[in-house]
């Protein structure tokens, strides 16, 4: 993982940077995700199979925080996306044993990239760079008297490209793809961000879209296939 992140920082090194000033938004975002795949924990444990709509998963939620950054001077781009979330339930096991379950999950995305393309209308980035991921679960049976704890960390490298489009002086619309893992960290990942924005002043901007994350890990006998999708809102400050 360590070896990603540096390679990210040698190739932000790399690019060329003009004397020009830096430019900065942070964007806050709520994901309304639902959650779908399989899971299979351990070597001959049974695939889990499951489709959860995000009612079905605020039910369950404990806590969630999103936040994206992004970062320009003159043709050097900069992009970063963390993701955290954590959800706990609890019911019972044939015969009806008392069991408690928690998992959460983490991603921290970072790129670096060149503006190929900056008119009035159109800008296009074309980014590099790595996601982490940190997944982590715990369950509990017959008052504790069972437990297990089992966690997945891992990176990705990954390519992305970043389109924003003019449509009127107050509106823009923002995509976002990226494709990544090819049996690095996981098989794959991939990810696809689409939003309508509009400029509230100068400095705020508000955002309201949907946003595709997916990945396929296997370590061993551990499999995680999970599809996160879902609508979008967001926040804006630039600076």
């Amino acid at each position: 993982m360590r070896n990603l992140f540096a390679a990210v920082g040698m190739t932000m090194l790399a690019l060329p940077v003009a004397a020009a000033e830096w430019r900065g938004q942070i964007t806050p975002y709520v994901w309304g995700t639902g959650l779908g795949g399989d899971i299979t924990p351990f070597a001959g444990a049974p695939t889990i199979s499951f489709d959860k709509s995000f009612s079905d998963l605020m039910e369950d939620l404990d806590g969630a925080f999103f936040l994206s950054g992004f970062a320009r001077r003159d043709r050097l781009v900069l992009m970063g996306d963390f993701s955290w979330s954590s959800s706990s339930k609890s019911g019972r096991l044939p015969p009806g044993v008392p069991a408690e379950g928690k998992v959460s999950q983490s991603s921290l995305t970072m790129l670096a990239g060149y503006r190929a393309v900056a008119d009035e209308r159109l800008t296009l980035d074309l980014l590099a760079g790595a996601r982490a991921w940190d997944i982590k679960g715990s369950v509990s049976a017959a008052g504790g008297a069972l437990k297990s704890s089992p966690s997945e960390r891992f990176a990705d490298p990954i390519l992305a490209l970043r389109a924003n489009v003019r449509l009127a002086p107050r509106w823009s619309a923002l995509v976002y793809l990226d494709f990544g893992g090819f049996g690095v960290g996981s098989e794959q990942t991939d990810q696809i961000v689409a939003t309508a924005n509009y400029r509230v002043n100068e400095g705020l901007y508000a955002s309201v879209g949907y946003r595709y994350l997916s990945v396929d890990y296997r370590n061993g006998g551990t499999r995680l296939d999970v599809t996160m999708s879902g609508p979008l809102v967001g926040l804006t400050w630039r600076f």
